[in-house]
Formats: C-alpha cells, structure tokens, sequence
C-alpha cells in the first residue's frame, strides 16, 4: 500500500528548499461515490483547473479499518476506472466509468477508496530550482445492497480531569460517519467538538476525545451525549461519567 499522505507531506516539506513550486490543480466530482447492486458502472468527472495540461492515474483498493478504526487499503480488481490514466488539457474536464467486475453480497455494504493522482511531467528548467508537487484526491466508495443500515453505540468515559473519551462502535452493516460531538453534563457542562468526520466502518470501534477549554476539571455524573452524523441526523445517548 502506498501512503499517498506521507508522499504529499514530503514534498510539501521539501518545497521549501525550492525557490518555487509547480501544482497541477484538479478536481474530482463527486468526492464520495455511492451504487447500488444494480448499478454496473457510476460516473466520475476530472476538472483540470489549471492551464497547464495533466496526466492523472487512478488506484483502486478495499477499504477496511482494523478494530481500532486505523484503515486499512488493498490494491483490488473488483472496480475498474475507465480510462485508469487520463491526459486533461488546461481548462479542460473529462467523464470517466467507474465499472462493478464482482458481484457484490447482500449482506452488508462494500466499502472502497479510489485515489486519483497526478502524475507530474518533466518540466523544461528555466534557470532556477522548482520542484513539481504530486497532488492526490482519496474517494471513498460505498456499494450498498438494500436493507443494510449503520448502528452506533456510544459510551464515555473520563480520560483525564479535564478531558471525556468518546467510544463509539459501529455493529450494524454499513459505514457511519461522526461530524461532532455534544456533550452536556452536571453542573450546566456543556461541551462540543468536531470529529473531522470521522467514519466508522461496520463492525468497528473508534475513540475520540472532547477536552475542556483552558483545562477546567469536568465533574463526575450523569450526561447526555449528541452525535451528528454526515446526513444531518442525531442520535443522543444517556451516559454517566464516572471518576
């Protein structure tokens, strides 16, 4: 498995020894795919913003997350993105077929991730250092038989004086995925924060923090737990912190 972020992250790091820097920026659309098990093929449309011209490569993985929730890619060859390498213009998009090759059970939602990347071309050298910066978009896509629903369980915990662990279990048979926290507690607390929208695959358990401003101590208790998920719905959870 490629680690596209840490690659992105060095040469971002890098950049500063340069005297400047070059980036073909693009744009894919939608930035999460969804089909069904009726679905052969979805499309998938590349936007080349810039004006320079770009080659883009697509891989295709499974998606899954290890009991702690840290995910997990596998190069696959149940999709196939057609063309997988795609030359744009500047100013310029393409439509491209992301193709089903295996049938997909009923039971519970596939999950995948498509990372579509540039591929940078040498550039002629103009008398000073550039370096080229590969930019990568990751995708996920959901294929989802009918009938299967996520089930979160959420429960509290203090992991510090000042700050409450979150633990939330995914046991239904599709993705979840957290945007924020609410917690409200004794003693009028009131506490609130994003969880970069955090997605919880089935069968999976992530922990996620909630820390108080400026280290105030959070009393033990009992509280109410709000978890906003991606579709705008809410699920509240009566908890009891305990020291």
């Amino acid at each position: 498995m490629r680690n596209n972020m840490i690659m992105a992250i060095s040469f971002l790091l890098a950049s500063s020894f340069a005297s400047s820097t070059i980036a073909g920026p693009f744009s894919v659309t939608p930035v999460r795919i969804y089909m069904d098990t009726n679905d052969k093929a979805v499309a998938v449309t590349i936007n080349n913003e810039g004006d320079d011209e770009l080659v883009m490569q697509a891989e295709l993985y499974t998606w899954t997350q290890k009991p702690d929730g840290e995910d997990v890619l596998e190069p696959t060859e149940d999709l196939l993105l057609s063309p997988p390498i795609i030359k744009l213009a500047g100013k310029s998009k393409q439509v491209v077929r992301l193709a089903r090759l295996q049938p997909v059970g009923m039971d519970q939602q596939q999950t995948y991730r498509m990372i579509v990347r540039e591929i940078p071309e040498a550039k002629p050298n103009k008398g000073n250092l550039q370096l080229q910066i590969a930019i990568a978009f990751s995708m996920p896509v959901f294929i989802t038989p009918p009938g299967v629903k996520n089930k979160l369980d959420c429960h509290t915990s203090k992991k510090t004086t000042d700050t409450i662990s979150i633990s939330c279990e995914n046991t239904g048979t599709a993705y979840a995925q957290v945007i924020d926290f609410t917690f409200n507690g004794p003693e009028n607390l009131s506490l609130s924060d994003n969880a970069s929208g955090g997605y919880i695959l089935p069968g999976v358990k992530r922990n996620f923090n909630i820390k108080s401003e400026k280290g105030k101590l959070i009393p033990s208790g009992k509280g109410i737990l709000s978890v906003r998920m991606d579709d705008g719905s809410k699920q509240t959870f009566d908890v009891i912190l305990t020291e």
